[in-house]
């Protein structure tokens, strides 16, 4: 009886990973991918401005 629930337990999980897998299609609409160069663009600015100011402080001293 074990072993049935065990195995029932194992395809159980395999069928939620294999649904989770492909539940994470990257079929992005126009707002997504705007959203994405939108973040990948603050993100960029964000060094710009640390690297700055790190060459700033560094000219300080």
């Amino acid at each position: 009886m074990k072993k049935i629930i065990k195995n029932v337990f194992t395809v159980l999980m395999l069928g939620i990973l294999i649904a989770g897998v492909f539940g994470c299609e990257k079929n992005q609409g126009p707002m997504e991918r705007a959203g994405e160069k939108i973040d990948k663009a603050t993100e960029k600015a964000g060094d710009s401005i640390k690297k700055t100011g790190e060459k700033i402080k560094d000219a300080a001293h």
